[in-house]
């Protein structure tokens, strides 16, 4: 079977599963934990390219980082806390699935097109290069929001 093809299946079945574990984190508080971790476990990817079949060029790097920081702010838009019973709550957003899957089907047929003029695996480390830019900042973004609302829970309590 194509690699291509494999991916894009790949890259499907992590979409579902992110959205699945999007729509159960709003159940529960969140957490500076819970939002940072994502792009500390997400980094260890950037082991593969150790390996030459991964390595990008320069130019491709900018890219990927370009469009992957561009992409983040669709996600920093949709992503929204609120306080409920003095606790930070993710709020849920029917806009971040559109728009999660919106970014599925441009990267698949990126990815299809670029696979005619750039190697998979290189293609590969260009992708995962976009992922980490486009989750960076947006949850730069979220820790920045969760402690605003953290300090003002924190102040609401000491006035009382």
């Amino acid at each position: 079977m194509n690699m291509v093809v494999v991916s894009s299946i790949g890259a499907v079945l992590m979409a579902i599963f992110a959205m699945f574990i999007r729509m159960k984190s709003a159940e529960k508080p969140a957490s500076a934990r819970k939002i940072i971790l994502p792009p500390l476990f997400m980094s260890t990817g950037a082991l593969m390219f150790i390996f030459p079949v991964f390595r990008v060029t320069p130019i491709e790097m900018l890219e990927a980082i370009l469009v992957g920081m561009l992409f983040s702010i669709l996600l920093i838009k949709t992503s929204k806390f609120e306080i409920k019973e003095n606790d930070i709550y993710l709020i849920r957003s029917k806009a971040f699935i559109f728009i999660l899957i919106g970014l599925l089907v441009i990267r698949i047929a990126a990815k299809s097109i670029l696979s005619a003029s750039i190697d998979v695996g290189q293609l590969g480390g260009m992708f995962w290069i976009l992922a980490f830019a486009m989750i960076v900042p947006w949850r730069i973004a979220m820790y920045i929001n969760f402690k605003k609302l953290k300090n003002t829970l924190l102040l609401g309590k000491n006035a009382v």
